[in-house]
């Protein structure tokens, strides 16, 4: 295997690390080359100096590369032992890796200081506050309303909303709601207003023209047919139309007068009939089982008529399309109400310690459930992660990220080795003396 392996030329850390291994095999083959030109030159005088320097540089810069090499593979392919320790020992790396992670990175702890000094309330408040970012967040939130609301034009996605609505309708008991909505009703007397409603409808509903002449048709018309002969005998002596007439007018104004008296009169019969109708029936609602079945058999066949299915489409296609048509505007009703909404909460947020204080301990109670339900996992998740790399890829991103400052140790290995020959070359030359 060469000195110089040949790294990834995508990466750019690879352009480093073949660099810094270029200088320490230049200084290493430098060393080699001087200690064989002071070999030539007998070893002597000045060229013992320099043979000192480069025998000993050279011995310190095989040592180093031969050291950082076998942290990554066999040096030259041999199969020397305790070398290619990282691809040997990449399980032990990735629980130590995935642990290192876990107990510094992911201790519940330590993350909940960091976010309680980070106040994110605050910070969310301050955030909130610049223009910019509220425009920001508008206009992300309106890009992913859009993108979303374009999803919702299959077909399947209708019949899918349709189909729940329809769910939850048929499981809906109608008779307990009505029951509990007319008690509500009843207890505050609004059934009563109810009442004054359909009297009063009904008071201007029986004086006007067209009732009174509906009335006199209905009486003529039922005298001919009941009592020919007698009408007839009438009609000698009066007009029986005229007759019809005055009647109904007066008919018609003794039932208005009857019904402005119930209006008028609280405890009038009618109103105290009504009342106990409305208990009974809701006793009946709440009592009566068979009464409840029928109810509710009733509400699930209009739930489930095609009538009712057609009209959900039909609402929600239109829904649809009036959201979709107002996200797309500029001055977009939903947008405006976002913004103010959330200028408004950081308004608030910059004067209201109360409101901090509430969603910072919310965002920290959640912060450590989540953190303890993901420490865990996140830590099995590297350890698994790393362990499938094969080993040839764990060796080149690992020599990409401390390769190049691992050459450092070659070239130092060389020069202070040489410095050390030199020094040792002194001793002994001052001790043979």
């Amino acid at each position: 295997m060469p000195l110089i392996d040949s790294p990834d030329p995508s990466d750019p850390r690879a352009a480093d690390l073949r660099r810094m291994k270029l200088v320490a095999l230049g200084c290493l083959l430098a060393s080699l080359a001087g200690l064989g030109l002071s070999l030539a030159m007998g070893a002597s005088g000045p060229w013992a100096w320099l043979k000192a320097f480069c025998e000993a540089a050279a011995i310190g810069g095989l040592a180093d590369w031969f050291a950082v090499v076998a942290l990554f593979r066999h040096p030259l392919g041999l199969p020397i032992p305790h070398t290619a320790l990282i691809p040997q020992g990449k399980h032990r790396i990735a629980d130590s890796l995935a642990e290192f992670v876990r107990d510094n990175f992911l201790h519940p702890e330590v993350l909940l200081q960091k976010l309680e000094i980070l106040n994110p309330a605050e910070r969310l408040g301050q955030w909130l506050r610049v223009p910019a970012n509220l425009a920001q967040v508008t206009g992300s939130v309106r890009a992913m309303a859009i993108e979303g609301i374009s999803l919702l034009h299959e077909q399947a996605v209708r019949r899918a909303i349709g189909e729940f609505l329809v769910a939850r309708a048929l499981s809906w008991n109608a008779t307990a709601t009505a029951a509990s909505v007319l008690d509500v009703l009843t207890k505050s007397g609004r059934h009563q207003d109810v009442l004054d409603g359909a009297l009063s409808k009904l008071r201007d509903y029986l004086a006007t023209p067209e009732v009174r002449m509906l009335v006199a048709a209905r009486l003529v018309k039922f005298a001919r047919a009941q009592w020919p002969k007698a009408t007839s005998l009438v009609d000698t002596i009066a007009n029986v139309d005229k007759m019809a007439d005055s009647l109904s007018d007066k008919l018609a104004l003794q039932l208005v007068e009857e019904v402005q008296t119930a209006l008028s009169q609280p405890d009038h019969s009618v109103r105290r009939q009504f009342d106990d109708w409305i208990h009974e029936f809701i006793e009946r609602l709440r009592q009566d089982p068979a009464f409840s079945r029928e109810v509710n058999a009733m509400k699930d066949r209009v739930v489930q008529s095609d009538d009712v299915r057609a009209y959900l489409d039909g609402v929600w296609t239109e829904v649809r399309a009036t959201i979709e048509r107002d996200l797309q505007r500029e001055d977009s009703v939903l947008m405006r109400h976002l913004d103010h909404s959330l200028a408004g909460l950081g308004d608030r947020l910059s004067r209201d310690p109360a409101l901090v204080q509430a969603i910072n301990e919310h965002v920290l109670s959640a912060a450590g459930r989540m953190v303890g339900g993901m420490r865990e996992g996140v830590t099995r998740h590297i350890a698994s992660t790393v362990k499938s790399w094969d080993d040839r890829s764990l060796v080149r991103q690992i020599e990409l990220s401390v390769g190049r400052d691992l050459q450092f140790i070659r070239l130092n290995g060389t020069l202070v080795g040489g410095v050390i020959g030199l020094l040792l070359h002194a001793v002994t030359a001052v001790m043979q003396r």
